[in-house]
């Protein structure tokens, strides 16, 4: 653990589910069916190495079964894992319904697939359903001739790079091939009924265009998503669809409003494990951000710099294409944070480069 986690607490140590298997995390005595929710742990072929799906006990219209909240992208692998979870974990239960928290691809990749399978509803926010629609036909935001312009206008101008990522026209829909031709809208404050229990629905922006955590009061049981995840700050970016977004300040008063839950929630993250310490982490991220905003604000005050010139300010590792498409979106938005604060100025320089100054 790094010095940060040491501050939080995980009730389930280091034990992981095993592949295509689960793991209980929130029994549900009392009130509602149970196990109330249950861990699935999948592999994914980046860095970023694994994503925390959840199970969740339902009943539908009078018939039992499980909820599936989020699913993978679209791999062999994750099918194959869950036909292991379809054999062994279901306890002979249908899937009645699939909840997807935002558009990501490692979250909605194979949703298509689950809702064809078991002929259970998406249930999605609006915006991230319409814009992973949009993303599975096309390029934009993801990749091609536009992510590339815009990224030269923010100063990676690197030829090789440039080029790759304008070649890059099916990585979006690579992983998310189909989505459902409908949906259920998940909206802030709707409450659904699972498994006998109430869970809200709280929407958060600047990681995704409307992200959807769920919070159980009977349970104490938040599943965050992305937008809170205990080892490593959430990826908050600015893309070429909404180029002049501030993303940061989104994502900051998005995590604000999980202050209002108990300080003992436990948290189920998408990516790490489950942990108690909410308030905690959020002040955390806070801080995270306080120190790049300061560091990025000092590197401006000595000469007048793009997001590709604060690629080094804000990550001191190498970084391949992969990531420095992520680091690129994300140092957009730390400067359009300072700019929009009015502590930077933004001019486009005669090469057509954005550079930003005191």
């Amino acid at each position: 653990m790094n010095l940060l986690e040491q501050q939080l607490h995980y009730p389930l140590g280091e034990t992981l589910p095993a592949p295509g298997s689960t793991l209980e995390v929130a029994p549900g005595g009392g009130t509602g069916l149970t196990p109330a929710v249950k861990w699935i742990r999948m592999e994914l072929p980046f860095a970023l190495n694994h994503i925390n799906l959840w199970l969740l006990r339902d009943e539908l219209d009078g018939q039992a079964g499980w909820t599936v909240v989020d699913c993978c992208i679209t791999r062999d692998e994750a099918k194959a894992q869950w036909e292991q979870i379809f054999a062994t974990q279901l306890e002979g239960l249908p899937i009645l319904r699939v909840i997807v928290t935002h558009m990501h691809p490692d979250h909605i990749g194979l949703a298509h697939w689950l809702c064809e399978r078991w002929k259970a509803p998406l249930w999605v926010s609006a915006t991230d359903y319409h814009t992973a629609r949009l993303a599975s036909t096309s390029t934009t935001g993801f990749g091609g001739e536009s992510t590339a312009r815009f990224f030269a206008s923010h100063g990676l101008i690197d030829p090789e790079s440039i080029e790759k990522i304008r070649a890059r026209t099916r990585y979006y829909p690579g992983m998310v091939p189909d989505l459902p031709h409908s949906y259920r809208r998940l909206m802030d404050g709707q409450t659904l009924r699972i498994g006998g229990r109430d869970w809200r629905c709280i929407s958060g922006h600047g990681h995704a265009p409307e992200h959807s955590a769920l919070y159980c009061e009977t349970l104490q049981v938040l599943i965050s998503g992305d937008m809170v995840l205990p080892r490593i700050s959430t990826n908050v970016a600015v893309y070429d669809m909404e180029p002049e977004a501030d993303s940061l300040k989104l994502f900051l008063d998005s995590i604000d409003k999980f202050r209002a839950l108990p300080a003992d929630t436990l948290t189920l993250p998408s990516h790490g494990k489950p942990f108690v310490g909410l308030h905690t982490r959020i002040d955390q991220l806070h801080e995270h951000h306080r120190e790049r905003l300061a560091e990025v604000l000092e590197a401006c005050a000595e000469r007048p710099g793009s997001a590709a010139d604060m690629l080094p300010v804000l990550f001191k590792r190498a970084l391949d294409l992969h990531q420095t498409t992520f680091a690129m979106g994300e140092s957009v938005a730390h400067l359009h944070k300072l700019w929009f604060d009015g502590r930077l100025r933004r001019t486009l320089h005669p090469d057509g480069v954005y550079r930003f100054a005191v």
